[in-house]
């Protein structure tokens, strides 16, 4: 037994005949009583401190998923939420290897990578508003709930609102990193091939949709560590939620 517990049950038995005729001494007998239960002194957590703990967990998390994101190369260089082509350029592009043209292909595919990497800074505003609008409800429901509760919460909230937003933003970003013009580029040469099946594909549609699962992904991956590593709840009001 250590000499701290030692000297924590001595204090209990000593204080005990004393606390019942001044108050002061009962205040340290119920201390040391705490101590020695291992309750914590800043006691149950309160629906406010539960609400303030999960609108920050989400906060951080959608920042470093952003920041992580929509930089160079955070979707180009991510083996898990790399964009490929879509399917049916995938089957052009290994027809097109046959006449040299499958680099034009690959240069798209960095390509639409890189216009996913433009507009991902853009939901950080609608991760905001959904965190400011969460209840008491939400943020039970969130707690209680599994791993990625707090993501399912983001996608129920957000999840067409970002897709309807990224679009235009996608849209522009494929015109900024020229991948407008490699396709248009790709599908003149391409056309020439003798016997070529048809090209065709909605490419702001498709990186609006691969570029948020890519989001949500990581976002499930945030809140997954926040909840199982202690080292990831860097602030107070985190280690009483998810320490508790």
């Amino acid at each position: 037994m250590s000499v701290r517990v030692t000297s924590l049950i001595l204090c209990g038995a000593l204080l005990g005949g004393c606390a019942s005729n001044n108050p002061q001494l009962a205040d340290l007998k119920a201390a040391a009583e705490s101590a020695l239960s291992g309750e914590s002194s800043s006691g149950p957590l309160s629906i406010d401190e539960i609400t303030r703990g999960l609108k920050e967990a989400l906060t951080t998390g959608s920042n470093a998923v952003v920041a992580q994101l929509g930089k160079p190369n955070g979707f180009s260089d991510d083996p898990i939420i790399h964009i490929p082509l879509p399917s049916s350029l995938a089957k052009a592009r290994d027809f097109a290897s046959k006449v040299g043209l499958e680099g034009s292909f690959d240069d798209l595919e960095l390509k639409l990578n890189q216009a996913a990497e433009q507009a991902t800074p853009k939901a950080q505003a609608l991760f905001v508003d959904a965190i400011s609008e969460m209840s008491v409800d939400d943020a039970k429901g969130i707690l209680s709930g599994p791993d990625d509760a707090a993501t399912s919460y983001f996608r129920d909230k957000t999840g067409s609102q970002l897709q309807s937003q990224m679009r235009p933003i996608i849209d522009q970003a494929l015109a900024s990193v020229g991948a407008v013009g490699t396709f248009n580029d790709l599908l003149s040469k391409y056309n020439n091939i003798p016997l070529a099946p048809k090209l065709d594909a909605d490419l702001t549609g498709y990186v609006t949709e691969e570029g948020s699962e890519g989001i949500f992904h990581y976002l499930a991956e945030e809140e997954k560590a926040i909840r199982e590593n202690p080292l990831k709840r860097t602030s107070e009001i985190l280690r009483r939620v998810f320490g508790s």
